[in-house]
């Protein structure tokens, strides 16, 4: 039977193709470090379990109005007050199932067949997908080592052309773990106000930022009317199998992500927004630990990658990733890029890792071979992977 043309421009996700491959080892006997999932390995909070389970009891398990519950939405605009400086008005919150839909509404919302959408390279793979899917067309912008993959403002505006709706940023970015500075966001929201640009930045990992403070999109004054905040729980929180997220958007697309959402997935659980709200109002000790730790972690990874033969790596800002460049690994072992790199890792190593084309394709004239590392594991498993990291390169040359 035929499949509607929409379907087939959908594209799935390396970690999850890959997360099934080790497991499939694992069920073969086979230990696996694994350094491909990005998901935390530490457990939702004892306090945040028991709000969902109160209110289970409590019977709220029926409808919940589409943009979520003047409660859940209210608590998200105390939290940004608090954490973020921002200052938003409940109105202007939308609450999902999980941190996707959000990207498929402001996507579906804003951009037309033909339309062109800048999205970073590296990336998230949802993003092109999802242009894809509402017609558009992805527009590649490099993410460069040299710049330790910061956005280049000068490249940003040199890409938008009159097709050009609307630019997608990730900050603390996945797969490298660079952080937008205030200067580059203020740049980039002249760009698009210049242009008349929608903006979607992405903020899934603005709690994990080691060096220097995170910069919301909604504190540059410039982008108030035109950015469409993405964040969710289950990274700050360790909750990514509640499925919770939410946007932050200009008053005039909450309509269209309403609408959107009733007719896609109706509404988000009650129990869960509960969930969300203990989160985000009960102490937040455990995201500092969780930061903490993974900042540790970052340090042990790192030093160690810098110490293998024919590897390097930049020092990641933020999120759990490190974007290491293996390009003379490859060469040492005859491999004609990280793709191939990545087989044998797991194969031969027992280690798992992501190749540079699990985030987009190579943007022309990229020469560089990488591999992503995902540090939400523990300090042992971090040193028992680097030394069948060592061990396999040192017998493989």
């Amino acid at each position: 039977m035929k499949l509607a043309r929409r379907v087939r421009d959908l594209s799935g996700e390396g970690a999850f193709d890959l997360l099934a491959r080790v497991q499939k080892l694992e069920a073969q006997g086979r230990d696996i470090v694994s350094f491909a999932i990005g998901e935390p390995d530490f457990d939702t909070e004892k306090h945040v379990k028991e709000a969902a389970v109160a209110a289970i009891r409590g019977g709220l398990t029926h409808y919940t109005p589409t943009a979520g519950t003047a409660r859940f939405r209210e608590a998200v605009v105390r939290f940004l007050k608090r954490e973020r400086g921002l200052d938003i008005d409940a109105s202007r919150v939308v609450v999902t199932p999980g941190v996707k839909p959000v990207l498929f509404c402001a996507i579906l919302s804003c951009v037309d067949q033909g339309d062109e959408v800048i999205v970073p390279s590296p990336g998230f793979p949802a993003y092109e997908s999802l242009v894809r899917y509402a017609g558009g067309i992805p527009v590649a912008l490099p993410l460069r080592e040299e710049r330790d993959f910061v956005v280049d403002p000068d490249e940003l505006e040199s890409l938008v052309t009159e097709r050009t709706s609307m630019i997608i940023v990730n900050s603390p970015h996945n797969p490298t773990g660079s952080v937008l500075p205030r200067e580059t966001l203020e740049r980039l929201a002249a760009v698009a106000e210049k242009n008349d640009l929608w903006v979607v930045s992405d903020e899934v990992y603005s709690s994990m930022v080691y060096e220097g403070g995170f910069v919301s999109a909604l504190s540059i004054p410039a982008l108030a009317e035109r950015a469409i905040i993405v964040d969710g729980f289950s990274k700050t929180f360790a909750m990514t199998g509640w499925r919770l997220g939410y946007g932050v958007m200009p008053e005039s697309l909450v309509a269209s992500f309403s609408m959107l959402l009733t007719n896609s997935v109706s509404c988000t659980a009650a129990f869960t927004q509960e969930a969300g709200i203990a989160a985000l109002e009960g102490s937040q000790e455990g995201v500092a630990a969780m930061t903490a730790s993974y900042r540790r972690r970052r340090d042990l990874l790192v030093s160690g990658l810098n110490s293998l033969p024919g590897v390097s790596c930049r020092m990641p800002r933020g999120a759990f990733y490190a974007f290491a460049n293996v390009t003379g690994a490859c060469a040492a072992l005859g491999l004609p890029s990280a793709r191939e790199l990545q087989g044998r890792l797991l194969e031969e190593a027992g280690v798992a890792v992501l190749a540079r084309n699990c985030f987009g394709r190579p943007c022309p004239g990229e020469a560089g071979q990488y591999v992503r590392f995902c540090y939400a594991t523990s300090e042992g498993r971090i040193g028992e992977g680097l030394e069948r990291l060592r061990t396999f390169f040192a017998s493989a040359s």
